[in-house]
């Protein structure tokens, strides 16, 4: 987390723990806040990786399983990083500003990745730095969003995955009223108070939840290597493009879509308990082994946790999971705000 920034946040009563604020004050409330009203967060738990030169839009595309070669200064795209066999290192949101690509990704995975993805770089002309220290991250969600952003920054995105803009900070849409601002150092204690005069602050934990709400799933240590683009639903939120070429994993990514049935898929469900990513689920239908896996896990408002879990089709379709154990708490479905 950027220093004085850090410094900033703590004087609007931020708790501050492992570089990332966990709440203002009122953890509890600020969940039901982000559930039902408007919240800005900041997202310093979300690391930054840029990559400059000539080839780096060349290298990147032939990375990550998106398409990158359409990718515009006014648009941002969801992509993965996957091993040889196709398991996800890292997902993340791609996006241009000046002549970087930005990926975006959690700050816990951020050095490795761009330490790994230097590896390949070879002779391409493309250098890789960690951006983090160069803006300000923030959430901004629910109702009146688009206007309260409007007002701090003077703009706001228009369309899902559309990106705005200034000489100080750029935006990036990411749902009906959710969006990620980003704000040169210098300029974001201004936008924050800006942003205050609508929103609440909240912590990292409710951001979360809103994201396990919205079921977008974020790769993180616990369960790197674990899934197949698929099986997280990248391909639903447009992560994965099936028409562009060769990139790590992406003859097991095509095979898996074209050649038979996906066995796991990712649902959102709630738990009354204090989940984790990579906890372990359990069903009937495949006694004495785990049917799958707590993908993100967040403090629901209501209490307990809710999940995005990546589990068999065949245990979720026998409607029968539980949390750490065939005899621990049994999760309660809910639908996803997209089609699968």
């Amino acid at each position: 987390m950027i220093l004085n920034w850090s410094d900033f946040l703590k004087t609007q009563g931020a708790v501050i723990e492992h570089g990332s604020v966990q709440h203002f004050g009122a953890p509890q409330e600020e969940l039901r806040t982000a559930r039902d009203g408007l919240v800005v967060a900041d997202l310093s738990h979300f690391g930054l990786i840029a990559f400059a030169g000539e080839d780096a839009l060349t290298f990147l595309h032939g990375q990550v399983t998106n398409d990158l070669h359409g990718l515009k200064p006014e648009t941002a795209l969801f992509a993965g990083y996957c091993t040889a066999k196709g398991r996800m290192l890292a997902n993340f949101l791609i996006f241009r500003r000046d002549g970087d690509i930005l990926l975006m990704l959690p700050e816990s995975l951020r050095e490795a990745i761009q330490k790994r993805l230097s590896m390949f770089i070879l002779r391409a002309r493309v250098k890789a730095r960690d951006a983090g220290p160069e803006w300000v991250r923030l959430g901004l969600s629910g109702p009146g969003a688009r206007e309260t952003l409007v007002a701090a920054v003077g703009a706001a995105p228009v369309g899902m995955m559309a990106v705005l803009h200034t000489d100080t900070a750029f935006a990036v849409q990411l749902g009906d009223n959710r969006f990620d601002l980003f704000v040169q150092p210098d300029h974001a204690e201004t936008a924050w108070k800006a942003l205050l005069t609508e929103a609440r602050p909240v912590g990292a934990p409710a951001w979360d939840w809103l994201m396990v709400a919205a079921g977008v799933p974020v790769v993180v240590p616990a369960t790197q290597d674990q899934f197949v683009p698929q099986m997280a639903n990248m391909e639903a939120l447009y992560g994965v493009s099936f028409q562009k070429g060769c990139y790590p994993g992406q003859e097991i990514v095509a095979r898996s879509q074209y050649l038979g049935k996906i066995k796991r898929r990712m649902y959102l469900a709630h738990v009354d308990a204090e989940a984790s990513a990579g906890d372990e689920l359990f069903s009937p239908d495949l006694p004495g082994q785990a049917c799958g896996i707590v993908a993100n896990a967040a403090p629901a408002p209501e209490g307990g946790s809710d999940v995005l879990a990546v589990l068999q089709v065949s245990s979720f379709e026998g409607g029968e999971v539980h949390w750490r154990g065939a005899d621990g708490p049994r999760l309660g479905f809910r639908p996803l705000p997209y089609a699968l």
